[in-house]
């Protein structure tokens, strides 16, 4: 859809230039011209007085296929062992597939990867296993062209993945192959049960809105899910289901990057996003080596060391311990946020926690609007005290 201008007819008074909103017209050439940025308002056709500007009609979208069925969850897994983001997915993927009144099904791709049979025990109906040597690293040009396969062959209407650093690369590419939709970093999913369309929920605007998206004229359906917005539900032993293994066709595919090692972050005692316990500092800490002050209370409480995105801007420590919207998002037990004033940003990544202790000299602070206990005090008075009275 655009527009166009009949030279013609067009006198060149230069009324439709002026009423551009966006300065997308322009006079080159003796001419009108249209730049890049249109979005077709019309703004332009109302003030031309001799009919020299015509709106293209919207190509009807294509119809949706309606032989499309099924919820299907992609399981990430590294060195043989499913992320929990899997679970985390696979619960809510069961609330979708039973409000649908179609089937759930896992699809895992992989080598020697441990315990499969805990994805049909947590909610799955069928596993879809595809197995090979070649997908031990997870290569992104392998993983992409194992699930576009499985995709077009046996159609599903919704595929959902973890928005980890995998789900993030490679699952775009999925979409676009297949000309479709994606909503990344979803912290909602919900189905209008009338067309059958997902409810895709993210925040936007820096996270001062929360947008819901759909995807109503393409299948499938895709999302990629911050790991810790839902919850793992628990196994059911007596849960019957499929493990269909899938051949993994290599040929005519070839793998452009190649893994040389992999590298555990050695500054993580405990990782964030599957801790219990996590201790988290903001800008209130002042410098570095302050964290260290926050590590001895996390080292009492066998916690995890968080911060906020001021603290890793700083370069005070690494971006892996970031808790927020461009950071992680979490559901521990136990949050203690310590010198974190509670920009809505880190908020959407550690509101769900069970359990919100804030430490802060400002009453005002935002973060005291989610905490369930908050002090306000002095950080370097009143995480001593806490140390002393864990070791004593």
């Amino acid at each position: 859809m655009g527009i166009k201008i009949d030279q013609k007819k067009c006198t060149m008074c230069g009324n439709c230039v002026a009423a551009c909103p966006f300065g997308v017209l322009d006079v080159a050439d003796d001419k009108i011209i249209v730049k890049d940025g249109c979005v077709v308002c019309g703004a332009c056709k109302d003030a031309c007085a001799y009919e020299a500007i015509i709106l293209e009609e919207v190509q009807p979208a294509a119809k949706v296929d309606a032989n499309a069925r099924g919820v299907w969850v992609f399981v990430e897994q590294r060195k043989g062992a499913i992320k929990n983001v899997a679970y985390e997915l696979i619960a809510r993927g069961r609330e979708l597939a039973d409000t649908l009144k179609t089937e759930l099904c896992a699809v895992c791709l992989g080598h020697n990867v441990n315990e499969v049979e805990s994805l049909i025990t947590h909610g799955a109906d069928k596993v879809y296993l595809v197995d090979s040597p070649d997908l031990a690293d997870n290569q992104e040009d392998y993983l992409t062209h194992g699930l576009l396969n499985l995709i077009k062959e046996r159609k599903p209407e919704i595929v959902l993945a973890g928005a980890t650093a995998l789900g993030r690369s490679f699952f775009p590419r999925v979409a676009a192959i297949l000309n479709t939709g994606l909503t990344a970093d979803c912290t909602g999913l919900d189905i209008d049960t009338k067309k059958r369309l997902l409810l895709q929920t993210r925040p936007t605007f820096g996270g001062n809105i929360m947008a819901t998206i759909l995807c109503p004229n393409k299948r499938p359906q895709m999302s990629t899910v911050r790991p810790r917005v839902f919850k793992k539900s628990d196994p059911n032993p007596s849960r019957k289901g499929d493990i269909i293994k899938v051949d993994f066709k290599k040929a005519g595919v070839t793998a452009r990057t190649k893994l040389l090692n992999f590298m555990e972050d050695i500054t993580e005692k405990v990782k964030i996003e599957d801790a219990d316990i996590i201790i988290s500092g903001g800008r209130g800490l002042g410098k570095a080596d302050n964290f260290k002050l926050l590590q001895e209370l996390a080292d009492c409480l066998g916690a995890a060391l968080g911060s906020s995105r001021a603290a890793v801007d700083e370069g005070w420590i690494p971006y892996s311990h970031q808790v927020g919207q461009t950071g992680k998002t979490v559901c521990p037990k136990l949050y203690i946020a310590c010198g974190i004033s509670g920009a809505i940003q880190h908020l959407a990544g550690m509101q769900t926690s069970d359990c919100i202790v804030a430490i802060n000299d400002n009453p005002d602070a935002p973060i005291f609007q989610v905490a369930h206990y908050g002090i306000v005090g002095d950080l370097f008075q009143v995480v001593p005290e806490m140390i002393k009275k864990l070791k004593g």
